[in-house]
């Protein structure tokens, strides 16, 4: 029994036509503009650092201390003004010394630790913040003498059910009350979205 085997033509090799000159200057400028981005983007990183700050808090407000020669914004929150007044059965109170004094009691003379490496407008580092353990921006919030900024909704939301802090009478969130009264520009808010706006700029920024 015989059989007949089908075989395939052989293709003939074609070596490869070499790269012209005019291709391979371009091949080698783009790796060089690649690598330079790179070298660009390593030296910018410094500028997205997490920064550290820790030291005994001077308390200027319900969202804000100074460490040192630092002065930070507590990131993710925003507690009444100082002179901030709100209302509750009634009758007008200082809600805005009552959010500092909250601050107060949350950090109870302990060192206070700040990390992060965003600046608002007026230049302050925008910082988590910790009193030995506890977390004072969510504390502020928990108390019902913050509100959420960018972070910190669900404790806002539990705050606001309980009728704690602010939320036991009436009040303007405190960036409305600054535009009303000092006319200042709307600060923005903390959240993810600005980070990582924040993080390009300062990266491409020259």
């Amino acid at each position: 029994m015989s059989r007949s085997w089908s075989r395939r033509p052989r293709q003939r090799y074609v070596p490869p036509r070499p790269r012209s000159l005019w291709r391979r200057l371009v091949d080698y400028a783009l790796t060089v503009i690649v690598l330079g981005l790179l070298v660009v983007l390593a030296a910018r990183l410094d500028r997205i650092e997490t920064r550290r700050t820790a030291g005994a808090a001077v308390i200027n407000d319900g969202d804000t201390i100074t460490l040192g020669t630092e002065r930070i914004r507590m990131r993710g929150i925003d507690a009444p003004e100082y002179s901030q007044i709100c209302r509750k059965d009634g009758a007008d109170y200082p809600c805005g010394k009552l959010a500092r004094q909250s601050l107060v009691r949350l950090i109870s003379g302990k060192p206070v630790s700040c990390t992060g490496w965003q600046r608002d407008r007026y230049g302050r580092l925008l910082g988590d913040c910790k009193a030995g353990d506890k977390d004072l921006n969510r504390a502020q919030v928990e108390a019902g003498w913050a509100v959420a900024y960018g972070d910190f909704e669900t404790e806002e939301a539990a705050a606001r059910s309980g009728k704690a802090g602010i939320w036991a009478g009436t009040f303007d969130e405190p960036h409305d009350w600054r535009e009303s009264h000092d006319r200042q520009a709307v600060e923005r808010k903390h959240g993810t979205l600005a980070s990582i706006g924040d993080a390009l700029r300062e990266i491409f920024r020259f």
